[in-house]
């Protein structure tokens, strides 16, 4: 008797179900996570870009593709803003700005004039603010 595809997949299904590892309990999304997030999401960016797509649109696809990627695989949390899940808009938002920022570094002639001078001031801004000095114990 010869098994179909059918019969041999639900045979197999609760063999490969047990061996399947358990689902981790997600953490945070570290700094270092974040950072190759960011470099992800600029990359994406710099390539639709270079295949015509308009700026708008692959900042917000890479954005979204990131915040889904936080949203899924850890919970919506991002350790250095804290313990609280983010929404999924202030995941949006947050990517978008990653990839936008990391997209002025990686393929600074991807990025339309006004956008990158947006960003340079701005950046330029956070730098030239004073230091607030560490609190000692």
């Amino acid at each position: 008797m010869r098994l179909s595809r059918i019969h041999l997949g639900l045979v197999l299904l609760p063999v490969v179900l047990w061996i399947a590892p358990l689902p981790v309990q997600a953490a945070p999304a570290t700094e270092a996570e974040m950072n190759l997030y960011t470099r992800i999401a600029a990359l994406n960016v710099c390539i639709a870009r270079a295949a015509d797509t308009d700026f708008d649109k692959a900042v917000a696809i890479a954005g979204e593709t990131i915040a889904q990627v936080i949203q899924g695989g850890h919970q919506s949390q991002i350790a250095q803003v804290g313990n609280k899940p983010l929404s999924i808009e202030e995941l949006r938002r947050g990517s978008i700005n990653s990839a936008v920022l990391g997209a002025v570094e990686v393929c600074p002639n991807e990025v339309p004039a006004d956008v990158k001078a947006k960003v340079e001031e701005a950046v330029k801004g956070r730098t030239s603010q004073p230091q607030k000095p560490a609190k000692k114990p």
